[in-house]
């Protein structure tokens, strides 16, 4: 058995030593694949295992995506990506921030649930391929929603720190011309110039909104998938537009196979 945790420029494997003894844990270079290879097999060798011995692995959900996984996947190796806020701790006590304490937990959390014990931590779907990249566009759609609206947010912040307020984002260059402070002075050059440049950003985001809301448009509109036919049969409910009811089927329908009630909740 082996625990990784994934670090932006360093890894930590950790790997089980004898009964009652403690993991041996080795830091490396953060994505190195033929490296995390050959490390298991010095591990076998070490051990005594046999070279066909079985892998089990695992690690943290997080910016690594699920590339690791199917890398893990593809040589034999059987791997639980696991729900970091899953994992269970003292909460009587601060959890130390310790690369190693992370692997050694997870290194312990992996061996309980590989003997039936599935209270220790939650174990994440993973996905294809083309289902993760299907949901690349209601991503992208949600994030750019997000950053225009925060775009807007500043340009209300900057002219309401001088007591205006733009009425209109397609005319705020018009505006800002004609808007005066308390004493009937212009808008000052420096702050008419940042709000400028926020409203630059502003129409920047909204032309790529506008992009990518037409590619799913057109994908509802021509599309003979059979996910994107569910998508335009949800559209038919009352009270279900087209946003929502993408967000259903590509998150939910197309991917997850729930077993339960609970999991249907969560």
């Amino acid at each position: 058995m082996v625990a990784f945790e994934l670090r932006e420029k360093t890894w930590q494997r950790g790997f089980p030593t004898g009964h009652g003894q403690k993991p041996r844990a080795r830091t490396v270079t953060a994505r190195p694949q033929e490296r995390v290879l050959d490390a298991i097999v010095h591990a076998k060798r070490r051990m005594g295992l046999p070279a066909n011995a079985a892998v089990v692995s695992c690690y943290e959900a997080g910016r690594e995506g699920f590339w690791l996984h199917r890398f893990l996947q593809g040589h034999g190796i059987t791997n639980q990506v696991v729900d970091s806020s899953s994992i269970e701790g003292n909460r009587r006590r601060r959890r130390a921030q310790s690369d190693g304490l992370d692997v050694r937990k997870l290194l312990s959390m992996l061996m309980r649930y590989h003997h039936g014990e599935r209270q220790g931590g939650q174990v994440v779907k993973i996905p294809s391929m083309e289902a993760e990249d299907q949901r690349q566009l209601h991503r992208d759609l949600g994030t750019l929603t997000q950053a225009r609206a925060s775009t807007t947010t500043r340009i209300q912040g900057l002219l309401s720190s001088q007591g205006r307020r733009g009425t209109s984002r397609t005319k705020l260059p018009e505006q800002l011309e004609a808007l005066r402070l308390w004493d009937g002075s212009p808008i000052p050059p420096g702050l008419r110039r940042r709000v400028l440049r926020v409203y630059a950003h502003h129409t920047f985001l909204s032309e790529q909104l506008a992009a990518v809301e037409a590619e799913r448009r057109a994908q509802l509109q021509a599309s003979p998938e059979a996910q994107i036919a569910k998508v335009r049969q949800l559209m038919q409910r009352k009270g279900r537009g087209s946003k929502g009811a993408w967000l259903v089927v590509m998150a939910f329908f197309r991917w997850r196979a729930c077993k339960n009630r609970r999991e249907v909740g969560g």
